[in-house]
């Protein structure tokens, strides 16, 4: 199983330092060419190695982590993303109802990904949470899950325990992408709830 984040800002380079904590290999890229962002990866470790969008597009999972408005460029890197696991770490914030259609936005960005097995997660807690050791007081830091595909959010599950987080998966989109989306001027109810989970 090999992995690619897409979108090398505040919320791509957080997930990529979870990454390199855990010495998981991992390949960034962005609309940009590789050698623009090179010197940011290598900072972060050698586990990090940057791509071009459509070498990126060829892992297995891939985390989405641009401007929820620029995600349909991203769809545009391959012909068909059948199979492939399209984790959203997208928010919505800003975006009508009416853009969106009526719509959670992880239905809308699912969409775009023709094929794709869609994951809504990690995208509830600002860059600035996530990017600390999850590991708190002896508990794990949560970070939610939603997806139409039980077997995807299971993979995805798995993949957030081997970065040390706590993952609690809360159903489709329709219900549980609600919880964690950002969408016109609201937030769901779990955004920015920063929650700590002990065994």
């Amino acid at each position: 199983m090999n992995y690619a984040i897409i979108g090398f800002g505040e919320i791509g380079q957080t997930l990529a330092r979870a990454f390199a904590r855990r010495g998981i290999d991992v390949s960034v890229a962005t609309t940009r060419e590789p050698e623009s962002f090179a010197s940011a990866a290598a900072a972060i470790g050698p586990e990090i190695t940057p791509k071009t969008l459509a070498e990126a597009a060829e892992a297995d999972i891939i985390f989405l982590a641009v401007r929820f408005q620029s995600h349909p460029d991203v769809a545009q890197a391959l012909p068909s993303w059948q199979g492939k696991i399209i984790v959203d770490v997208t928010n919505a914030y800003g975006v009508s109802d009416e853009e969106l259609g009526g719509q959670p936005s992880a239905k809308v960005v699912a969409q775009a990904f023709a094929g794709g097995r869609l994951v809504k997660g990690f995208n509830h807690l600002v860059a600035a949470v996530l990017d600390q050791n999850p590991a708190v007081h002896g508990g794990k830091r949560v970070v939610f899950l939603t997806s139409d595909d039980d077997a995807a959010a299971e993979e995805i599950a798995a993949l957030a325990g081997n970065l040390g987080f706590a993952p609690i998966k809360l159903g489709g989109l329709s219900e549980g992408g609600l919880l964690v989306q950002a969408h016109g001027n609201s937030w769901g109810h779990l955004i920015f709830k920063d929650l700590v989970k002990f065994d």
